[in-house]
C-alpha cells in the first residue's frame, strides 16, 4: 500500500521535475519577485536573481546561448564586465579595491541571459507589471510618509521618501509615467476609454508625486526629453502642438503651485553661484569639480585608463583646497557615466559602453508596448548618465538590465517567429 502511494506521489512529481514549461514558469516567478522588490529591497533583488538563476540552469540550453552571444546586443553587455574584470591587471590600487570595483559591472552578464529567456518565456509582460504594480504602492507610501514621517521603513528618511532615497524614487517614476503615454494613446485610439483613463490616472499620479512631494533634478531633466521622443515618434504634428501648449502651461502651473518644484529648480542657479564664488560643496558644484577633474585624468591614460578601481585614488591624489570646500572633495564615482567608464578603461571602454546603448537603441526601433518600453529604459538611461554612472548604480542598473534583458528578449522572439519576405505564401 505505502509503496503504491508513494509511486503515486513520485511520478507526477518526477514528471513535473522533467517538464521544461514547469522549470520556466519558475523562473519567470522569480523573475517577477525581482521586479516587485527592486523598489524597496537590494538583498531580495540579489536573492531572487541566484533563485532564477538556479530554476533556469536544467533546461539552460549553452549552444543556443552561445549562438545568441553572437548579437551586438548581447555581446557587449558582457564585453564591458569582462574589460572592467581585465582592467584589473592595470590598476595600482590594492586588489581588494580591484575586485570589489568589478562588481557593479556583474550585472550586465543578465542581459543576455535574459535575452535568452524570454525569447522563449511568454511572461515579460507580467514582469514588467509587476515592477510597474510595485511602484504604484512605493508612490502610495510615498503620500503616506510625506503626512506621516514615522511610517517611513528606513531611519532618518526624507521627505515623501519611505526606502531607498529620493533619486532612485524619481527614476521609477518618471519611467512608469511615461512609458505608460504609449498604452494610453493606443487604447484612446481604438476606443476603449475607460482603461484608459484608469492608466492614465496612474500616470498623472505618478507626475503629481513628483511635483508636489519629491523629484530629482536628473529627472526634471529626462522626462521632458522622453516625453519629446513619445511625440515625435507616436503623435501627429497637430497633436504635438496641442501637446507642447499644455506641457507648457502645466509646467508653468506646477511652478507656480508647488514650492518644493520651484525649490528644486532655482537650486541649479543657486547652488552654482555658490561653487564658483565660494568653493561651497553644493551638488552641482561638485559634479562640475568632478568632471573637470575626470577630464584631466583621462587625459592622462587615454587609451586603456588607470584600471579597474582607480577613481578613488586619482581623486585623492587630485584633492586640493580647505576641507569642506568643492576641491577637497574625494569620490570613487565621478556622476557621469562616460567619464566612469573612460578613467578607468580608456577610449577602449567607452567605445564598448556606447556601443551597447547604440545596438540596444536599434533592438527596440520597431513599433510595439515592448519596444516603447525597452526604448524608453535605453533612452532614460542615456540621458541620466549625464549626471550619474546609473549602469553601475544598483537601482538604476538593475531597471536598465531588467527593462533592456526583458523588452529585448520579447523583440528577439517576435523576430524568429516572423516568416522571412521571400519565404511568405
Amino acid at each position: 500500500m505505502n509503496a503504491v502511494a508513494g509511486d503515486s506521489v513520485g511520478a507526477p512529481l518526477w514528471r513535473r521535475l522533467r517538464d521544461r514549461a514547469a522549470w520556466t514558469a519558475t523562473t519567470d516567478f522569480f523573475l517577477i519577485l525581482v521586479a516587485l522588490t527592486l523598489p524597496w529591497s537590494t538583498s531580495l533583488v540579489a536573492i531572487f536573481v541566484v533563485a532564477a538563476l538556479v530554476t533556469m540552469a536544467p533546461f539552460f540550453d549553452a549552444n543556443a546561448f552561445l549562438q545568441s552571444l553572437k548579437r551586438p546586443a548581447s555581446l557587449l553587455p558582457v564585453a564591458l564586465f569582462v574589460l572592467a574584470l581585465i582592467g584589473t591587471l592595470w590598476s595600482d590600487v590594492p586588489w581588494g579595491a580591484r575586485i570589489y570595483a568589478v562588481g557593479p559591472s556583474a550585472k550586465l552578464l543578465m542581459v543576455p541571459i535574459l535575452f535568452y529567456h524570454f525569447e522563449r518565456s511568454t511572461r515579460g509582460l507580467q514582469v514588467l507589471t509587476a515592477f510597474l504594480t510595485s511602484c504604484v504602492a512605493l508612490m502610495a507610501m510615498s503620500w503616506l510618509v510625506a503626512f506621516e514621517p514615522h511610517l517611513a521603513l528606513k531611519s532618518g528618511a526624507g521627505y515623501g521618501v519611505p526606502i531607498k532615497n529620493y533619486i532612485d524614487q524619481s527614476q521609477e517614476f518618471a519611467l512608469c509615467a511615461v512609458v505608460l503615454a504609449y498604452p494610453v494613446a493606443g487604447l484612446f485610439r481604438s476606443g476603449r476609454i475607460a482603461p484608459a483613463l484608469f492608466l492614465s490616472a496612474i500616470a498623472l499620479s505618478f507626475v503629481i508625486n513628483m511635483t508636489f512631494i519629491v523629484v530629482s533634478r536628473t529627472a526634471l531633466v529626462t522626462m521632458p526629453v522622453m516625453l519629446a521622443v513619445f511625440a515625435l515618434l507616436h503623435l501627429g504634428w497637430r497633436s504635438r502642438l496641442v501637446i507642447l501648449c499644455a506641457a507648457i502651461v502645466l509646467a508653468g502651473l506646477a511652478f507656480t503651485t508647488s514650492p518644493k518644484l520651484r525649490s528644486t529648480i532655482e537650486s541649479f542657479s543657486r547652488e552654482y553661484k555658490a561653487y564658483e564664488e565660494q568653493n561651497v560643496s553644493t551638488s552641482m558644484g561638485l559634479r562640475l569639480e568632478f568632471w573637470k577633474k575626470s577630464l584631466r585624468f583621462v587625459a592622462d591614460a587615454p587609451l586603456l585608463g588607470h584600471g579597474t578601481g582607480s577613481i578613488k585614488g586619482l581623486f585623492e591624489q587630485a584633492s586640493t583646497g580647505p576641507s569642506g570646500g568643492a576641491s577637497a572633495e574625494v569620490i570613487a564615482n565621478p556622476h557621469n557615466q562616460t567619464l566612469n567608464v573612460a578613467i578607468q578603461w580608456g577610449v577602449l571602454g567607452v567605445i564598448v559602453l556606447y556601443g551597447m546603448w547604440f545596438s540596444h537603441l536599434m533592438l527596440f526601433r520597431q513599433d510595439g508596448l515592448m519596444a516603447w518600453i525597452g526604448l524608453m529604459v535605453v533612452v532614460q538611461n542615456l540621458i541620466t548618465s549625464l549626471f550619474n554612472s546609473h549602469i553601475f548604480d544598483f537601482n538604476e542598473g538593475w531597471i536598465y538590465v531588467l527593462g533592456v534583458g526583458i523588452a529585448g528578449g520579447k523583440m528577439l522572439q517576435a523576430g524568429r517567429h516572423q516568416i522571412p519576405a521571400n519565404l511568405s505564401i
